[in-house]
């Protein structure tokens, strides 16, 4: 495939980053008021933006290799790191939230509800841009039937998407507190990482908004291993992360001695 094509995605993909950040700004500049809505819609305006780029990732992949998915992925990744400050474009985390009482089961639900709209709607906009076949890598692909990339069982690909998504959720905790320079890249580097490591398994998804909007429906699996897989595996790992990062061990592995004596002492 020519470079044309590749520089074609690469430009929707940043010409969606920077339709995401406009709407953003507007949206910082409409909506003054404090509250739920402006949290939902920031949520909504990230899941669309990822849910975007990740479609294009899959022209990316299927013709240019995993490796420069890869590339691709980890600079998006350091991208929506600066830019989306709370929202997540992710369930699990807010599950982590409810988990821990920094929030309501309430504004949880409400969060996923406005990730699953902007990550599902935005897909319209994506198949109008196939549509117009700018590329050579975008013939046919506007209305053309989807598969999915779960390759293992049902229950296997669960637990895939389900330890990779612990270690990633491990990964993000443990730079959060330590706060090591670089964190932002070394943490984009984990998890694109883990990606690649699952991708010819169960895609490696790791994120139950973003599996539902690229897949949900596809040749391949039904519905409800689709839900088994990309959402009880991805959040039963979240969530275990939290009682996992407790464990003093792990807390002396991941953070070291000093770390460990710290919590030791915390609990004393």
């Amino acid at each position: 495939m020519s470079t044309t094509a590749l520089g074609i995605s690469a430009l929707f993909m940043v010409g969606c980053c920077a339709l995401a950040q406009i709407a953003r700004v507007i949206c910082r500049r409409l909506v003054t008021r404090e509250g739920l809505v402006p949290i939902l819609i920031n949520e909504a305006i990230a899941a669309a933006e990822l849910c975007a780029c990740c479609f294009e990732l899959i022209i990316v992949a299927d013709n240019f290799g995993v490796s420069m998915y890869a590339v691709c992925l980890f600079l998006l990744t350091i991208w929506w790191g600066r830019v989306w400050g709370d929202a997540s474009a992710c369930p699990y985390t807010h599950m982590e939230d409810v988990v821990e009482g920094r929030t309501s089961f309430k504004e949880m639900a409400l969060r996923s509800w406005a990730e699953l709209m902007g990550g599902c709607c935005v897909y319209r906009v994506v198949q109008v841009f196939w549509w117009l076949e700018l590329a050579e890598t975008h013939r046919g692909r506007a209305f053309e039937a989807c598969n999915a990339d779960l390759q293992v069982s049902p229950y296997l690909g669960a637990v895939i998407e389900g330890v990779a998504t612990l270690l990633c959720r491990l990964a993000s905790k443990t730079i959060s507190e330590k706060e090591p320079r670089f964190g932002s890249y070394i943490d984009s580097f984990i998890g694109t990482s883990l990606v690649v490591a699952a991708f010819n398994f169960s895609g490696g998804y790791f994120n139950p908004v973003l599996a539902t909007a690229l897949k949900w429906g596809c040749r391949g699996h039904t519905h409800l291993e689709h839900i088994i897989v990309y959402w009880i595996g991805a959040c039963a790992g979240a969530v275990l992360s939290i009682p996992v990062f407790k464990v003093p061990a792990v807390r002396r592995l991941l953070l070291g001695e000093e770390a460990a004596s710290k919590s030791k002492s915390k609990q004393e």
